[in-house]
């Protein structure tokens, strides 16, 4: 037995170097192909993107603003009637009128007796001072011949004044109740669209009620607030550029500009016509541009600027083909570029395509395109 196990002794030596040799070997191999590649994949880029640099280029400057558009008057129409019943309604919400139109018809029947019961006072007004100034004249002939007291004259000259003052006041009683007749229609004061409707037949008109408001003119206008900032480079007559909820563009001019700021939000407000207001309607919410004028400014493709966070970041190439991310102070875009006020250089190399998609340190790739 102690002669079999020497000679084992010798085998188990034997197999025990050729498996380390082979250990040997094999981390030998490993260590010859992950040193210098593995560093290489590591490194690889992790995508393939454009660059341009930043150009200079005249564009408008603008204001942006948000506001709302409103009706340049907006008239409430009434009647100066009051316990008189409406019996007819002529006009709708929405239909254009004209100066002078009517609108509304209240019941006349009442007013009308009235009118020729004054008709009718303002004739027998007339009769009395006839006779009143035939009496006056024969008064005159009588004291020139002394058949008539003084007294009596004087009477007959007081009557004449009476009848003259009851003259007076039939004819105002009577313009007092055509002019009531008037007023059982309601007229547009002025052309416009009716905007609001709170009148039916059957109703009893009241004096202070109103029935109708009258966009007038069918003039709107778009009404926002702007900073301090801001206010000082708008003007009167500049242009303005209003979009609705819908998309659609309509053109202006500012009309007015507030004299002066609200003390605690340091803003004011600026008015624009918009004379053809298309889509936009009187209550709807619109952001518009206000062009302040043109300037050389430096600008980049407009892939180029990324948000996070609510600000605007560019990521600029280095020359390990690294990208790093820069904040810069963005302005409004224009067309397919878009302004940098600041925070970058002129000889700086920005990412275009595919700028969304890379972080701060990243290895991108280059090539041509834009």
């Amino acid at each position: 037995m102690k002669s079999l196990i020497q000679g084992l002794r010798p085998r188990r030596s034997r197999a025990s170097c050729a498996l380390l040799c082979l250990a040997a070997l094999a981390l030998a191999g490993c260590g010859g192909r992950g040193g210098a590649p593995a560093a290489d994949e590591g490194a690889s880029a992790s995508m393939t993107v454009t660059v341009a640099k930043p150009s200079r280029q005249s564009i408008s400057r603008e204001v942006v603003a948000s506001g709302s558009v409103e009706a340049w008057q907006e008239m409430s129409l009434g009647v100066e009637l009051s316990g008189v019943r409406v019996s007819q309604v002529l006009v709708e919400v929405g239909v254009e009128v004209k100066a002078g139109q009517p609108l509304v018809l209240l019941d006349r029947r009442t007013l009308e007796v009235q009118a020729r019961q004054a008709e009718a006072s303002l004739a027998q007004a007339r009769a009395s001072l006839e006779v009143a100034r035939a009496g006056a004249t024969r008064g005159d002939s009588l004291l020139a011949q002394k058949l008539i007291s003084t007294s009596d004259y004087d009477d007959l000259r007081a009557a004449l004044i009476k009848a003259e003052a009851q003259l007076a006041s039939a004819e105002a009683e009577l313009e007092s109740t055509r002019l009531r007749l008037g007023f059982a229609t309601l007229r547009a004061p002025d052309s416009g669209i009716i905007s609001s409707r709170t009148v039916q037949p059957g109703q009893i008109a009241q004096v202070g009620t109103e029935m109708l408001r009258l966009i007038r003119r069918g003039r709107l206008e778009w009404r926002a607030e702007v900073s301090e900032g801001d206010l000082v480079r708008i003007s009167p007559g500049a242009l303005v550029r209003v979009t609705g909820p819908g998309g659609e563009v309509v053109e202006g001019r500012i009309r007015a500009v507030s004299p002066g700021l609200d003390s605690k939000t340091r803003t004011a407000l600026v008015y624009a016509d918009l004379p053809k207001p298309g889509a936009l309607r009187a209550g709807m919410f619109a952001e518009g541009r206000v062009r302040t004028g043109a300037a050389e400014a430096m600008v980049v493709p407009r892939q180029a600027i990324v948000f996070r966070d609510g600000f605007p970041y560019v990521f600029v190439l280095g020359k390990d083909s690294k990208v790093a991310q820069r904040r810069v102070e963005a302005g409004p875009a224009q067309g397919e570029v878009i302004e940098v006020r600041s925070g970058l250089a002129a000889t700086d190399q920005v990412v275009v395509r595919g700028a969304g998609f890379l972080g701060d340190g990243d290895l991108v790739k280059v090539v041509a395109g834009g």
